[in-house]
């Protein structure tokens, strides 16, 4: 079986209040709209690394140094242990594993050297690389090509409820995930005639 990983609030807790106190001095403090409207262009791969980072301090006319918040925008992530122990025994099993995550060059960068147990998954599909965003279906579509994927043979997980809507449009047996409710999770895969390693 193939199963497609959302990354953000899947595999990695996110914790973007980090990011908002760093370079906002507060982790209540909304980014600005034309920071927020950034996010689309850098994680789509039409503006670089470079020109996020430097159009970001302008737009916050921030004194933080380039190398100052990019540290900020790395320090989101930790790991979501449950669901790790569910990929080790996914891997175990022989199961196909796809990373399949909006997300951008900062970011993978940093969560692929800080966690080497991405290294578990045979390929990634990130929506820089592919020039497309979830929820859009050039994103899902260009999966299915890339990796042959028979939609009613592979499960995929992500958090957003958008996000799994075009998924189940396009015929992937999908759970939106909930990091409050590992267990329905667990019943969900026993559903779909998934056992783990260690489980009978």
């Amino acid at each position: 079986m193939t199963f497609l990983y959302d990354i953000g609030n899947v595999l990695l807790k996110l914790h973007f209040e980090r990011f908002h106190l760093a370079v906002l001095g507060s982790e209540n403090s909304p980014l600005p709209d034309e920071l927020a409207n950034l996010k689309d262009p850098y994680e789509t791969g039409k503006i670089s690394d470079y020109e996020f980072v430097r159009q970001s301090l302008d737009i916050l006319e921030s004194p933080l140094s380039e190398n100052e918040f990019t540290a900020a925008w790395e320090d989101i992530f930790s790991l979501n242990l449950p669901m790790w122990k569910v990929v080790h025994s996914l891997k175990a099993k022989g199961h196909r594993l796809i990373l399949f995550s909006n997300t951008n060059g900062i970011h993978t960068r940093s969560f692929l050297k800080t966690y080497p147990d991405f290294d578990l998954f045979d390929h990634h599909h990130f929506s820089q690389e592919v020039g497309a965003i979830k929820p859009h279906t050039d994103f899902y579509q260009s999966a299915i090509e890339n990796y042959n994927l028979i939609p009613g043979e592979t499960l995929y997980l992500d958090d957003l409820p958008e996000n799994i809507a075009t998924g189940k449009e396009l015929g992937f047996r999908s759970w939106q995930y909930d990091l409050n409710d590992h267990p329905a999770f667990l019943a969900w895969l026993l559903e779909q005639g998934i056992t783990l390693a260690g489980s009978s």
